[in-house]
């Protein structure tokens, strides 16, 4: 990994404190950023609430199981997620996959082993990132065709519309100010009043209504954000 290059951040979700010390030292020489919980309710609160760019999640531990786990953050969330089990039979193995995991490793491994797992699954990630289509519970923003849905149905709106939905929806609970909203989607050199950026957010709402599972916040003095429920 270059120096310049942006510290790709892992959630490592473990009971075993000393397997979280230990993969976060490898992680941190392979120039990457970790962050651990060790029950199943903590990490579904970070993930919700935080934006990782994989997950190494232990199957057996406090709370909601790493399969409970995995089936939550599918329902609005796409990053990668490699399993750790101490069992190594197949259906655990076919469990996990067909929940939607990356990758499925068994200990006790190498911690080179799961480093190098990692980044295989942050490849395999990209093609999906290039597509520029996101998913959050009942909606759907492809930013590559310009098409909103929502439970399945069309939404019709115009491409600033859909760009700023897509940016919001994209990074859940992340603020995004007004400026930079603005100079992501109408750029730096936008001479407009900064004010479009809430026109926009107040079309968007009037159009996808009330949600059960999230909803777009405004954060008073802030910005704007996606806040799943």
């Amino acid at each position: 990994m270059e120096k310049n290059d942006k510290k790709i951040k892992i959630l490592i979700v473990d009971d075993d404190e000393n397997i979280c010390q230990l993969l976060g030292l490898y992680l941190d020489r392979d120039g990457f950023t970790a962050e651990f919980c060790h029950d199943g309710n903590t990490a579904l609160s970070k993930l919700s609430s935080s934006v990782y760019d994989g997950v190494v999640l232990d199957v057996m531990m406090p709370g909601p199981d790493g399969f409970e786990v995995l089936s939550e953050l599918r329902k609005f969330s796409e990053v990668p997620v490699i399993m750790l089990s101490a069992r190594g039979e197949s259906i655990d193995r076919i469990s996990g996959l067909n929940r939607g995991a990356d990758d499925y490793i068994t200990k006790p491994f190498e911690p080179q082993e799961l480093i190098a797992r990692i980044r295989a699954v942050l490849r395999r990630s990209k093609p999906a990132e290039e597509i520029k289509n996101v998913t959050l519970f009942n909606l759907n923003v492809n930013l590559t065709e310009f098409i909103v849905t929502l439970n399945g149905e069309k939404v019709d709106m115009p491409p600033k519309e859909i760009e700023l939905l897509y940016m919001l929806a994209k990074t859940p609970m992340h603020v995004f100010t007004r400026d930079e909203l603005l100079n992501a989607i109408w750029g730096q050199g936008y001479s407009g009043d900064s004010r479009t950026v809430d026109v926009h957010v107040k079309r968007v709402r009037e159009k996808l209504g009330d949600n059960p599972h999230w909803q777009l916040t405004t954060v008073w003095g802030v910005g704007y954000k996606i806040e799943v429920k």
